[in-house]
């Protein structure tokens, strides 16, 4: 049989992983916060029928050897955390991340996840929550007869209070990052989990030791370019057309050869 059309399926499948990859990527276009991925791909073992620096004569050697390639495989799908761009919404509980870092939040059943979406809310005990209602970490609780909530870009959440004229200090937003952030595992919902590739959490105050600082009134959209995922899309669809032609055209050769006989 020939190795070409176990060859080529490789490359077929290897672009169905890039064009699924790249779909996603173009499906949460509008999704808040969202980090795109980029799958990556390395080429497998080689037939080797003559290697390199193999005597050809008592006073020469092959220079280059014979080699043939056996396909390719992905190796990694990696998140992009580069940052996206901050649309002004006015929302006084709408926060951005300028630089690195993210929110901490907490699941119902007590497991603490991170995200890039800023985009809270307040549930009916006065927390601030996320969309999904997962409170945000450390907890911070807006009074019921608050007029006016200010979060400083470090964080520092005050609130003016009814029949009040100075702010009052309630809570501080902190921020979490990563060591590899690509390490962390998608659960969806914009939410991450911590992985031992990850490295452990280091939480920290906005601002100070790397971390981003907070912007108020802001969400981060998703970092997808549209140009270039469509790019990426037109790339893959040709690799993967290109593939299907090598086993057309290897089946074709082996129909000849079986035609020999005729």
């Amino acid at each position: 049989m020939m190795q070409s059309l176990y060859t080529a399926s490789t490359g077929m499948l290897g672009m169905q992983t890039q064009i699924d990859v790249t779909a996603n990527n173009i499906a949460n276009v509008n999704t808040i916060g969202f980090k795109k991925s980029r799958a990556e791909f390395a080429d497998l073992m080689y037939s080797v029928m003559e290697y390199a620096g193999t005597s050809t004569s008592d006073t020469t050697k092959s220079p280059t050897g014979i080699e043939v390639g056996l396909g390719s495989r992905p190796t990694a799908i990696n998140k992009i955390f580069s940052a996206g761009s901050l649309k002004q919404t006015d929302n006084q509980l709408d926060l951005a991340i300028t630089g690195k870092g993210f929110f901490k939040l907490e699941l119902p059943d007590g497991t603490e996840v991170y995200s890039r979406n800023g985009a809270f809310k307040i549930d009916d005990t006065g927390a601030v929550v996320n969309s999904d209602g997962y409170k945000l970490l450390p907890e911070t609780v807006i009074p019921e007869d608050a007029t006016n909530v200010s979060i400083g870009t470090d964080g520092i959440v005050t609130v003016v209070q009814a029949g009040q004229t100075q702010a009052t200090q309630i809570g501080q937003i902190e921020l979490t990052n990563f060591i590899n952030p690509a390490g962390l595992h998608s659960m969806g919902d914009n939410l991450y989990v911590e992985t031992d590739s990850s490295g452990q959490a280091i939480t920290g105050v906005a601002g100070l030791d790397g971390l981003g600082t907070l912007r108020q009134g802001f969400v981060e959209l998703s970092n997808v370019e549209l140009v270039v995922e469509l790019t990426d899309l037109i790339t893959g669809q040709r690799a993967y057309d290109s593939n299907s032609k090598v086993i057309t055209t290897s089946d074709e050769m082996l129909q000849t050869t079986n035609n020999l006989k005729r």
